[in-house]
């Protein structure tokens, strides 16, 4: 069985976010559940990140309209 390039995603996803907030991945790999699908295994609970926008006042999803 070989993993889905969504599942692939997912573990990058929760390396990428263990680095950034210098914890440990091992927990949040041992909570995925996966399942079969056609084309390999698929994490049913993918990870969710969110980055905030280091511009002070910008919230997240706005874009800067002053940038040429």
């Amino acid at each position: 069985m070989k993993l889905s390039n969504q599942a692939l995603n997912c573990i990058m996803v929760a390396l990428q976010k263990s680095l950034m907030e210098q914890t440990d991945i091992v927990p949040m790999l041992f909570s995925f559940d996966f399942d079969k699908s056609d084309d390999g295994l698929i994490v049913k609970n993918p990870p969710v990140y969110q980055l905030d926008d280091p511009r002070p006042g910008v919230e997240t999803g706005e874009t800067d309209q002053t940038a040429e």
